[in-house]
């Protein structure tokens, strides 16, 4: 296991670096569940609501969901486009970020960008498109939490952002790309990994950190949360309609992202202070992918042992799965079956959030040699 010193000085040299942002409009449509439910504003409805999704032997959401309908909508997309100081990468890299954060996740600037997978990308001879979810940071919001910001229309945001990267149409960038890798993590690997499903040619290869196929253990996030309404937040009251959620203090945070003793109280501190809500109707949804995925390019998955919402803390363990697999990370080998490459990593001591662990630096060169070996 790193510590914090081992990483200083891993990254004592800042990568030379050239970023913008920019923002991408996009014009998209989703088939989207109706839910049958008022935006929980309350601490009262926002705690029903993760009971009721928690139940066990029960269907929370197949309880609240009245049909489907069609979503469309006009977008702008807030993203950073970052490539190394000597110019465009050989591939461009298009990183997606989960529940609970933006997309300074995968940049993150705490002891001088130390802990910035951005950083390791472009020193690796990368460039990088990180992006703010649709419903997110400085992405558009939406109308309506529960019913609009869902993961499928999010879904459909990642391929036209995707899209237009391709088309060489990204603003202010002026390089047209030939190779692609999508990265995710949490709710932005489940996106990335659907994308793939239904868009098998899309990209050359995937990297889903902070995930498994596993459903059982979605129960422990929500409610190790700790989820109160936006509005007790004063942070993020102002900028977030009714119908969002983010823990209420540093513990619900600490639970779901952080791994007992391997990280610095003071990432936490951070990380509980910059963090982002989520859109309920983005929580009520994602267990809606695909099985399994026709996707031809090399995958990796990497998720750290004590990860909660997809190992249950313990990626070792795997009764969920009767056994049928090493891990719970390994598990998912079978929905790739036309995948070039599988591998499977299971990072030892980190929780879920691995960008803020101690094993930082491992995770990112175990990500890069798979890139470079792979695209």
């Amino acid at each position: 296991m790193l510590k914090p010193g081992l990483i200083l000085i891993l990254a004592a040299v800042a990568s030379a670096r050239q970023c913008q942002n920019i923002t991408v409009p996009v014009s998209i449509s989703s088939r989207n569940g109706v839910f049958d439910m008022a935006p929980p504003s309350t601490d009262i409805d926002v705690t029903n609501l993760f009971l009721r999704m928690a139940w066990p032997g029960n269907n929370g959401t197949a309880n609240l969901l009245k049909g489907y309908k069609t979503v469309s909508g006009n977008y702008t997309l807030a993203a950073t486009y970052c490539e190394p100081d000597n110019g465009p990468g050989h591939a461009l890299q298009i990183l997606t970020h989960g529940v609970g954060f933006d997309r300074s996740y995968w940049d993150f600037s705490f002891a001088n960008y130390n802990y910035s997978y951005v950083n390791r990308a472009l020193d690796a001879g990368y460039s990088t498109l990180t992006w703010d979810r649709l419903g997110i940071g400085h992405s558009s919001h939406g109308d309506d939490p529960v019913n609009e910001i869902q993961i499928f229309l999010e879904i459909a945001a990642l391929k036209a952002l995707t899209d237009t990267a391709r088309g060489g149409q990204l603003r202010g960038v002026a390089h047209k790309f030939n190779k692609f890798v999508h990265l995710g993590h949490s709710f932005g690997s489940a996106m990335t990994y659907a994308l793939t499903a239904l868009h098998p040619d899309i990209t050359d290869a995937i990297v889903l950190t902070g995930f498994s196929q596993v459903p059982q253990f979605l129960a422990y996030f929500v409610l190790g949360a700790n989820f109160a309404p936006v509005a007790d937040n004063h942070l993020l009251a102002g900028h977030y309609a009714a119908g969002y959620v983010a823990p209420r203090d540093s513990i619900g945070v600490h639970i779901n992202f952080f791994g007992p003793g391997d990280f610095d109280p003071e990432v936490l501190r951070v990380a509980t202070q910059t963090g982002q809500p989520a859109a309920v109707g983005e929580l009520l949804t994602v267990g809606s992918v695909p099985k399994s995925s026709e996707f031809p390019g090399p995958v990796m998955i990497i998720t750290g042992d004590r990860d909660i919402p997809f190992c249950g803390g313990n990626c070792m363990n795997t009764m969920a799965i009767n056994g049928s697999a090493p891990n719970l990370v390994e598990y998912s080998r079978d929905s790739f079956k036309k995948a070039s490459a599988f591998q499977a990593t299971v990072v030892p001591n980190a929780g879920h959030g691995l960008n803020y662990n101690y094993n930082a630096p491992d995770v990112y060169r175990a990500i890069t040699d798979f890139i470079k070996a792979s695209v």
